[in-house]
């Protein structure tokens, strides 16, 4: 009981908010893609005016700011684990779920796309490992995400004991005087620009499939680890609150920067102009949401706890029901709007049905889905709560 008080006394909810929201954005950041400019697994027809811009400043800093909240989650579930227990946990909760995804919910988004290919879904599984998509059929597509964050989590799991060392708590708290002065975790962009100095003229394409990604997978790698030792401290965390707008400010000067590259010629520097600004972008945007989500979303209720809980399922299943609710809704020849209400809200409908009527009652599915399993007491408490509401006297 101490123990679990003293855990609910540390957590930092708001963080728990901020990856709720990121997943709920990826969510609707693919069904943006149905109706954007960009090649997906399933277009529309019709695109939506200006939706480009949108998901472009939204691509470059969505995902590094949920590698950074990754690490810090990772920071408060160390306190309890050594690094052998965190291997295990993270083969539990990531290697398990990746192996299932890739098996059950990625075959069904590729074959969607080249359906005109196979006559069935049942045969198209025979040639799901012929060849790596987009030429072949096997990928992990919107599985990337988790297949780094394990990889990130084999490669510093040697390291984590260093956490819990006075040396690094006394470099982590001279480290965060220097970054608590106004702006200060600017200084954290030296990294990254440095690392990109190096890795983006020989792999200047993001691609997610690790092998030739590695100028992106450095930077949610460098991401993570400064929310693990860095973002993870209470300190900077309410200096970051006391700055937010500032780096609000500095969010918005960058971001008109950024987007200037599809208005201005910047000849063979255009690529350039635009990463090393998304990075500014990505660093400026991540600290703007850690202020303002520290200052607005610190604050525990049972949703929070039902949705924390929720996301991860929700978000291995998002891609493959958009894709499959998309292929047919569009046969139906609506409207651009009514496609975008259907597709939104059948498959958020659907997403969470299975979660709660298939995943979240059954151990099976929730290992599957890299869940705890329900212990006894849980499922008698459930129980219990629906015996009582059954017994209650009714007044005539």
């Amino acid at each position: 009981m101490e123990a679990n008080a003293i855990q609910k006394k540390e957590r930092q909810y708001y963080i728990d908010w901020l990856r709720i929201l990121l997943i709920l954005s990826v969510f609707l950041f693919h069904v943006g893609m149905v109706f954007n400019t960009s090649s997906w697994h399933i277009k529309s027809e019709t695109e939506i005016a200006g939706l480009q811009y949108l998901m472009s400043f939204l691509h470059t800093w969505r995902m590094p700011l949920l590698f950074l909240v990754s690490g810090v989650g990772t920071f408060y579930a160390l306190k309890h684990r050594n690094s052998i227990q965190y291997v295990g946990e993270r083969i539990k909760r990531l290697y398990i779920p990746i192996t299932a995804g890739i098996i059950i919910l990625v075959p069904v988004q590729v074959y969607i796309e080249k359906i005109d290919q196979y006559p069935s879904l049942i045969n198209f599984y025979s040639h799901f490992f012929e060849g790596i998509y987009p030429t072949g059929n096997f990928g992990w597509h919107h599985l990337w995400f988790i297949v780094y964050l394990f990889i990130i989590s084999l490669v510093i799991s040697p390291f984590l004991s260093v956490l819990k060392t006075e040396r690094f708590k006394r470099f982590q708290s001279a480290l965060i005087k220097i970054l608590s002065v106004k702006l200060g975790t600017n200084l954290m962009l030296i990294p990254l620009i440095l690392s990109q100095i190096w890795l983006y003229p020989l792999f200047p394409r993001e691609t997610h499939a690790l092998m030739g990604d590695w100028a992106f997978f450095v930077i949610f790698f460098i991401f993570f680890l400064l929310g693990l030792f860095i973002f993870s401290n209470n300190k900077l965390s309410v200096v970051i609150k006391m700055q937010r707008r500032l780096y609000l400010i500095q969010s918005l000067v960058f971001t008109a920067l950024l987007l200037s590259v599809f208005f201005v010629n910047y000849g063979n520097y255009g690529r350039y102009v635009w990463h090393y600004t998304a990075l500014v972008v990505a660093w400026s945007c991540s600290m703007t949401s850690l202020g303002y989500a520290r200052t607005y979303l610190n604050f525990d209720s049972k949703f929070r706890k039902m949705a924390n809980e929720a996301i991860y399922p929700f978000y291995l299943l998002h891609q493959p029901i958009i894709i499959v609710i998309t292929y047919y809704i569009l046969q139906l020849n609506l409207s651009l709007l009514m496609n975008v209400f259907l597709i939104t809200s059948i498959s958020f409908s659907l997403c969470v049905g299975i979660y709660w009527f298939i995943i979240r009652p059954f151990n099976v599915f929730r290992i599957i889905f890299g869940m705890k399993t329900l212990r006894k007491k849980d499922r008698n408490t459930s129980k219990l709560n629906k015996m009582s509401l059954n017994t209650i006297p009714i007044r005539k």
